[in-house]
């Protein structure tokens, strides 16, 4: 009788390792598509591309979590990113992978997918996304399959373009009445003016008129919208968010993950615009945690959009924190002009004077201090 309870626990033991071996193999063998423009790949003539960057982030997230990944662009093969930095550490670890790159270099053609796949489809942003994704009705079929088949869409940056024209098998567009963003129109008049005059439409104007409910941050700050198996996030910041949330959606708990210099930094600033000065003292006090210029120059373009005082005086907040190390006389002349903008003309004449100081021909300034009247 002994003998035969211990046989029982013994397969009931068996039974628990086998069932969890199994579920184990299925979280693993979970695929994601992920989509990438090859507009840059074009013979003769400048093109945009794909970013690099936003496709390195987010398939280390897949990477780490242990889905398996396949690579797709509309003509398929050689694909072509816009210009970015090998050196970032994410950047480094994707280049190193022989794996990724080999199906980087030789991308599978958006006609020849088969949508029972895949779990997920993930679309990569980029300029380039903004003229060959949208015209891609494979990819559109793709998408839409994907999504009726309980599968999850997420799409970064100019990403969601490649939604715009998706619909579902009641005729409905996948975006309608779903929470969704992408590159707002105010980025891409501050950061996108030497392909938007190509566009056929503008990104967040389109989801709009698609139906969807619009959604975003300030510039350049992480924005995600998750509603209905749709995810999409605002901008290159967004991405590790959006990577994140599809394993979610998957049903997997995502690993913790090490951040990165660039999303740590405008996760700074999000806080610093959002009214937390304890920013500016973690800035201070682990300065080498964060880009430091990255700041300055945000603080600089984001006061070329302020409307408010407490907007103009968060530009120059920005500005003054990177001031020292960047040392650059534009800079200060931004900085004067946020000055001037509070209503502080006094120190914007300082600013200027001290500019003048050593460069005593700087247009820039001897024109702003040429209209204060002091």
């Amino acid at each position: 009788m002994q003998n035969a309870k211990q046989l029982i626990f013994i397969l009931l033991v068996l039974l628990l390792i086998i069932a969890n071996t199994e579920v184990l193999a299925k979280s693993t063998d979970l695929k994601v598509l992920m989509v990438v423009s090859g507009y840059g790949q074009q013979q003769g003539k400048e093109a945009p591309g794909y970013e690099f960057n936003e496709f390195a982030k987010a398939y280390l997230v897949f990477k780490h979590n242990n889905l398996l990944v396949d690579i797709a662009s509309p003509q398929g093969g050689s694909v072509e990113a816009d210009r970015y930095d090998p050196s970032k550490l994410y950047n480094q670890e994707v280049l190193t992978d022989p794996s990724i790159m080999a199906k980087l270099d030789n991308t599978l053609s958006t006609a020849q997918l088969t949508a029972d796949d895949y779990a997920g489809v993930f679309i990569v942003g980029g300029k380039g996304a903004m003229f060959d994704l949208p015209k891609d009705t494979s990819l559109q079929q793709i998408i839409a399959d994907i999504y009726q088949q309980q599968g999850i869409v997420a799409a970064v940056c100019h990403g969601p373009a490649a939604l715009v024209d998706v619909k579902l098998a009641d005729g409905s567009y996948l975006v309608a009445n779903k929470a969704v963003n992408g590159f707002t129109n105010q980025e891409e008049n501050l950061f996108g003016t030497k392909w938007m005059k190509d566009f056929a439409f503008m990104l967040e104007d389109k989801l709009v008129e698609r139906g969807g409910k619009f959604q975003s941050s300030d510039i350049m700050l992480e924005h995600v919208a998750v509603e209905e198996r749709l995810i999409t996030g605002q901008n290159p910041s967004s991405t590790v968010v959006v990577a994140t949330e599809l394993v979610k959606s998957l049903g997997i708990k995502p690993k913790p993950l090490a951040s990165y210099e660039d999303d740590r930094t405008l996760g700074l600033i999000a806080q610093l615009l959002g009214g937390d000065l304890n920013a500016v003292q973690a800035l201070k006090n682990a300065p080498d945690q964060y880009n430091i210029k990255f700041v300055g120059m945000y603080g600089y373009q984001y006061l070329e959009k302020a409307k408010s005082q407490q907007e103009y005086q968060h530009a120059l907040t920005l500005m003054t924190l990177a001031q020292v190390a960047m040392n650059n006389p534009k800079l200060e002349v931004q900085i004067a002009k946020a000055q001037h903008k509070i209503g502080d003309k006094h120190a914007a004449a300082d600013t200027l004077n001290k500019i003048l100081a050593t460069k005593p021909d700087f247009k820039p300034a001897l024109d702003m201090l040429s209209t204060l009247s002091l």
